[in-house]
């Protein structure tokens, strides 16, 4: 059996009264990703107009999710949402391992396409980086956005990312390069 987040989406903590972020419902859960949630990971990041905004390879298998969940680490946290026990989102939050960059980390996040704009994304944002700053303790938070992808880069200004650069042929998408903004966050 998975265990609960202990924060609950309903709550207000410290870090959600800061940015005044609210549950879109109180049926949504936020949890620790585990084996069980594998099956809707998997679906979640092979739905087309997911895995267009994201840097994964279309069709991955379940097998390829359950290996990056087994190679986690304290350094890296992985989150779902959950209406009821359906999977509508995920993030990632990686703290570098490196010395010189233990304070930093990285983040990222997909929403299925049905469950955009309703608070999903900012509520497991809000709750990455409220374990970014209190329980890692990281100065900076960086991520990386395809430049037409402004839902997101929407998103993540609320947080308080600024775009630090234009990454250019960043990825092949579609066929085409696709440019990508580095966006960070520092505290």
């Amino acid at each position: 059996m998975p265990q609960e987040c202990p924060f609950n989406l309903n709550a207000k903590t410290q870090f959600k009264e800061r940015i005044n972020v609210y549950a879109p419902a109180p049926q949504i859960l936020i949890q620790r990703m585990s084996e069980i949630h594998l099956e809707g990971v998997t679906a979640l990041y092979n739905e087309p107009a997911v895995c267009r905004q994201v840097l994964q390879m279309p069709y991955q298998s379940i097998e390829v999710w359950r290996k990056r969940l087994a190679a986690s680490t304290e350094r890296h946290v992985k989150l779902v949402a959950l209406n009821g026990n359906e999977v509508i989102g995920s993030i990632g939050l990686e703290q570098y391992s490196r010395s010189r960059q233990s304070h930093v980390g990285a983040i990222g996040m997909g929403v299925a396409s049905a469950w955009q704009s309703k608070g999903i994304g900012s509520n497991l944002l809000a709750t990455a980086l409220d374990i970014a700053d209190n329980w890692m303790n990281l100065r900076r938070v960086e991520l990386t956005v395809y430049v037409d992808n402004e839902a997101a880069q929407g998103l993540y200004r609320k947080f308080g990312f600024e775009t630090e650069g234009r990454l250019r042929n960043y990825a092949v998408r579609d066929g085409l390069f696709v440019d990508a903004l580095s966006m960070a966050r520092l505290r």
